[in-house]
């Protein structure tokens, strides 16, 4: 399966909404193409269909045999796409870079960066005890290694 054909298929169904954007697409060995696709504000399974739709009535099965999944992206995946990140928007998420990992809610999201917000407990500058002190990460997304949604669990 050629993976230039199926892509620009898909990109042809997402143009026909412009709040969708391609999070992965994979073809195994075998034919199995996935599809990941996520919204600015969501996607809807009415979306899925329509995107699969385009894609299968545009491919040939007698020409070579093919499944096809599209799908949302799981809540426990990493986000990939600087997309993902606008839409996470006070969040609280889990940033892993190269040499540190932070925890924090995600406060901004532009085209270079993030900016994570957390408090955290700090000794006094003068005296003993602890004080309650407001951190915040700057972080470009080049220097991401892996970010996580955390899902908080009432």
């Amino acid at each position: 399966m050629n993976k230039e054909i199926v892509s620009k298929l898909v990109q042809e169904a997402l143009d026909e909404n412009n709040a969708l954007f391609l999070v992965d697409l994979s073809i195994s060995n075998n034919n199995n193409i996935r599809v990941i696709v996520d919204g600015d504000t969501g996607i809807t399974l009415k979306e899925c269909i329509r995107i699969s739709r385009h894609v299968e009535h545009n491919l040939d099965r007698e020409e070579e045999d093919f499944s096809l999944e599209v799908t949302s992206p799981d809540i426990t995946d990493p986000l990939i796409n600087n997309r993902q990140f606008k839409k996470n928007i006070n969040r609280i998420m889990k940033i892993k870079t190269e040499n540190e990992s932070f925890k924090g809610t995600l406060i901004e999201a532009d085209e270079e960066k993030i900016i994570l917000q957390w408090k955290t407990r700090e000794p006094k500058p003068v005296g003993k005890g602890k004080i309650t002190v407001e951190k915040e990460a700057v972080i470009p997304y080049g220097d991401i290694k892996e970010a996580k949604v955390k899902v908080l669990y009432n």
